[in-house]
């Protein structure tokens, strides 16, 4: 305990670190922020507040202080104060009236508070026992922070910083509440009606509370806190609204009162979040226990379902049967496995995973039903492991031995489908009676087609052999079809016994009749060395005279006319050819009549009979006098388009030359230019005229082109002119002499308009015409230079030359497009030879109707000027706007300048 009156100073408490959070409150207060309280609206908050405060727990003991001031003067009440919020007894207080009594009672007090880790600061026995108000509330708001604000802890913050998180977090879901502080924070009472409503939403209507009326709402809150919080009322809504920054050390004892009105309900809510996190814990170690159990029970059914499978050795009798086995195995190991071995490996990870959390959380660990361990699962997968083994091995053994056994049994069917193939229509062929009505070369082919039948049909003796064989060891391996390839190998034997004896009785027969035929085989060899070629000749004549032709002068068509007629000069003989070679197929059948020898009708050397010979000369003769009108009437029409082509080249070579002279003699008379410009105007619009006239020539030959394009010619070898080059010379003509017309007007305006005399004109004219070597109507950049060096400029290659060149090309060519046309070379020489209007001497005018004034009114140029151009002044001058000026003045000046802006030079 410190000595409250060494050296005979008040005593005094430094108020430091020992107390946990506070201090440094404190020390962050600088002394309770003591000279803030020299703010009267503040000092009135405080005693307000504090008294509330204090009267809150002192009606506990039956007692309360009217004057904050006085009434902790003689320590009674003090020490009772704290007897109350502290729950604890404090040293009996003297009962004397003397000020020595007091003093000790007011130590007491002072040394319960230090006793609790707290140091005051400057606060002694004697100042509040003389009534120091400063001293005073400062030692009331040191209780307050040690005994109401300093316990609350919130998340690891405590005293006001964890007063202030409380407050956050219970008042986060309430628009326009936003707290930040203990002051501003709380001015528009939102946040304490929000409190309140949070813990008890029955006691207020917060979606009917208005941000702009703070005083209902501090009202409303500071009512409900004290009618049914028992939260005595502190201060009045008019003391924070009427305050520019409500007292941060009021607030704070008024928000700590509503923390600990509501501390019974965190508590609560505490208690019910702890029991709410054991039941989730357990719940989930439940659901964990449960889907064990599940997935443990499902494995196992799988595991002892599967096994059975597995070992079933039956075997299937067809290469089918065991691949379909082979399939389902492979399922077995691609599809339905997989997932199994995930859900194995998934309830060994949720059994550690649910006895760890069980660990954690001090549960028991968990045993699962009987027969359900990890280690019971794990000896059932080995065992279907073990059984998967065996049926993959057996499997694969048993499919071996079917294998060979197919493999056999397709070799008996490739080889049986093969002989069979081969026999199919042996028999019908060895018996057919083909050869009573050959030929000798159908005879002689049949022999060599018997013969090379009988080296096959030794060849396949072997095949029969083999087949018989290959049946034999099915039966010893006892092959399931084993009935089917014994009955299928007897046919066989059979059939090929047959067609044995068949070959010798055909054999004999084609060679019987071989002698027969060869009497009448040289003369059906003589008619087809013959018919081919004439049948050839015949073919091609038919192909010429039905032959498309194209032809484009007279001369390709007299060409193919004469070609014609020596095809038909070669008639009569190829009729001579004709009758012969049917005489020799006529005495070759007289002899097959005489020795009743049946013919088949056909020539075994030539597809050529005698009708098709006959049809295709009757073709030819038809198609003869067919060609002779085609050919005709394509002369007919050559000798049409060669007239229209000698036509259209007379007509075109006279237009073309005539607008080629008319071109040259424009371009001379632009040149040469001689007479007024009056007279070169009327000379030109008379030559104008005559080419206009001349229109006719063109439209002729417009009617002339028309019927060559319907006759579809293409060419004209008469002229080297064509419609569209007439076409482009006329359009190039019209324009040149239509522009060269224009250039003279434009010259006479601009003579007219500067003042330009008619040598001058000439001068330039001349100058022009000199540099313009390509004759085209205008000047390159050099050209120009030297146009103007002969006219007397300064624009040699030097600085000052090429700047005033390029002032002058940028009058001449504003668009930069490298040349300078001869109206924009007589429009720069008017403008340099000529006197014309400034923006000065227009400035000058204005000013003699203003009457010497710097601005002029519109009644001014109303009665100075016509009524339109008046207007037009009027509407674009701008106002005056200089030390003069009056109302309705007119700023000229600008107006004028404007109008020389961009042309004056």
């Amino acid at each position: 305990m410190v000595d409250y009156h060494a050296a005979g100073q008040p005593a005094s408490y430094q108020y430091g670190g020992n107390g946990p959070g506070i201090g440094d409150y404190m020390a962050q207060e600088d002394d309770w922020d003591r000279d803030l309280l020299l703010d009267p609206a503040w000092e009135k908050q405080q005693r307000k507040t504090f008294t509330a405060w204090c009267n809150s727990h002192l009606r506990k003991a039956g007692t309360q202080i009217e004057n904050i001031d006085e009434d902790f003067r003689d320590g009674l009440k003090l020490m009772l104060l704290l007897e109350v919020i502290s729950g604890e007894r404090l040293p009996k207080p003297e009962r004397g009236k003397m000020r020595v009594h007091k003093i000790n009672n007011v130590n007491k007090a002072l040394d319960f508070i230090a006793s609790k880790g707290v140091k005051l600061v400057s606060i002694g026995a004697e100042e509040i026992v003389d009534g120091n108000a400063k001293m005073t509330l400062g030692m009331i708001w040191t209780i307050i922070l040690r005994f109401a604000i300093q316990d609350i802890s919130v998340e690891e913050t405590s005293a006001k910083e964890g007063l202030l998180l409380w407050c956050q977090r219970k008042t986060a879901p309430y628009k326009n509440v936003n707290v930040q502080n203990f002051h501003i924070s709380w001015k528009d009472g939102l946040a304490f009606n929000a409190l309140i409503h949070r813990h008890r939403p029955e006691l207020i209507e917060y979606d009917k509370l208005r941000k702009d009326d703070p005083v209902t709402n501090l009202n409303n809150a500071f009512e409900v806190a004290e009618k049914y919080l028992d939260i005595p009322k502190m201060l009045d809504a008019e003391d924070i609204v009427n305050t520019a920054r409500p007292d941060e050390k009021a607030i704070m004892t008024y928000v700590s009162s509503f923390y600990h009105a509501f501390s019974g309900a965190q508590k609560a809510e505490t208690a019910a979040n702890r029991i709410c996190k054991v039941l989730a814990v357990n719940q989930e170690n439940e659901h964990l226990m449960e889907d064990y159990e599940k997935l443990a029970s499902d494995l196992l059914e799988w595991i002892q379902r599967t096994i059975p499978w597995l070992e079933n050795r039956v075997p299937q009798k067809t290469m089918q049967g065991m691949q379909q086995k082979l399939e389902d195995f492979r399922d077995y190991r691609r599809v339905h496995k997989p997932p199994k071995v995930q859900e194995k490996c998934q309830l060994e990870i949720n059994f550690n995973t649910l006895q760890t959390k069980l660990r954690l959380s001090n549960r028991p660990a968990f045993m699962p039903s009987e027969g359900k361990m990890v280690s019971d699962i794990n000896n059932g997968w080995q065992h279907l492991e073990q059984a998967e083994k065996g049926f993959e091995e057996w499997l694969l053994n048993e499919m071996r031995r079917l294998e060979r056994l197919e493999h056999l049994g397709q070799k008996f069917r490739q080889k049986a489908s093969i002989h069979e193939s081969w026999t199919e229509g042996k028999e019908a062929m060895l018996k057919q009676k083909d050869y009573e009505t050959a030929t000798l070369s159908d005879i002689k082919a049949l022999i060599r087609k018997h013969e090379a039948f009988e080296s096959d049909l030794a060849a396949h003796q072997d095949r029969v052999e083999q087949i018989a064989a290959i049946a034999q060891e099915l039966n010893e391996l006892d092959y399931y079809d084993s009935p089917s390839v014994n009955a299928r190998c007897q046919k066989i034997c059979d059939q090929w016994d047959t067609l044995g004896s068949l070959t010798h009785t055909r054999r004999e027969a084609l060679e019987k009749t071989e002698k027969q035929l060869e009497t009448i085989d040289q003369l059906h060899l003589e008619y087809a060395k013959r018919a081919a070629p004439f049948n050839n000749w015949m073919e091609s004549a038919m192909e010429d005279l039905q032959d498309m032709f194209i032809v484009h002068t007279i001369e390709e068509i007299e060409g193919l006319i004469a070609a014609h007629d020596q095809f038909k000069s070669t008639l009569p003989d190829a009729d001579k050819e004709r009758e012969a070679i049917l005489g020799i197929q006529s005495e070759a059948q007289k002899i097959a009549d005489y020795n009743n020898i049946k013919l088949s009708g056909n020539n075994p050397y030539t597809s050529v009979t005698p009708q098709i010979i006959n049809s295709k000369w009757e073709r030819v003769q038809q198609l003869v006098p067919k060609r002779d009108h085609a050919l005709q009437d394509e002369q007919s029409k050559q000798q049409s388009n060669e007239h229209l082509r000698r036509q259209f080249a007379s007509q075109a070579n006279i237009v073309g030359p005539w607008i080629q002279t008319k071109m040259e003699e424009i371009g001379r008379i632009s040149i040469e230019m001689n007479g007024t410009l009056e007279d070169q105007l009327n000379h030109l619009k008379q030559y104008e005229q005559s080419i206009v006239d001349y229109k006719p020539n063109i439209d002729v030959l417009e009617q002339q082109h028309q019927l060559i394009q319907e006759a579809l010619i293409f060419d004209n070898k008469h002229t080297n002119y064509t419609m569209e080059h007439i076409r482009v010379g006329w359009e190039q003509l019209l324009t040149t002499i239509a522009r060269t017309i224009n250039e003279v007007e434009n010259q006479i305006l601009t003579r007219d308009a500067k003042g330009i005399s008619q040598e001058q004109m000439q001068e330039f004219r001349a100058s022009f015409n000199h540099f313009d070597k390509d004759h085209g109507g205008s000047l390159g950049p050099e050209e120009f230079k030297a146009c103007l060096i002969s006219l007397g400029y300064d624009v040699e290659n030097d600085r000052q030359g090429d700047a005033e060149f390029n002032r002058i090309m940028s009058v001449v060519d504003p668009n930069n497009s490298g040349v300078v046309t001869f109206q924009a070379f007589i429009d720069f020489m008017s403008r340099e030879t000529t006197d014309t209007d400034t923006a000065d001497q227009v400035i000058a005018s204005f000013k003699v109707l203003a009457g010497d004034k710097n601005y002029i009114t519109a009644e001014e140029l109303r009665r100075e000027l016509p009524p339109d151009q008046a207007e037009y002044c009027i509407a674009r001058m701008a106002p005056y706007q200089g030390p003069d000026a009056i109302p309705g003045a007119l700023d000229y000046k600008s107006f004028s300048t404007a109008l020389y802006g961009e042309s004056d030079l």
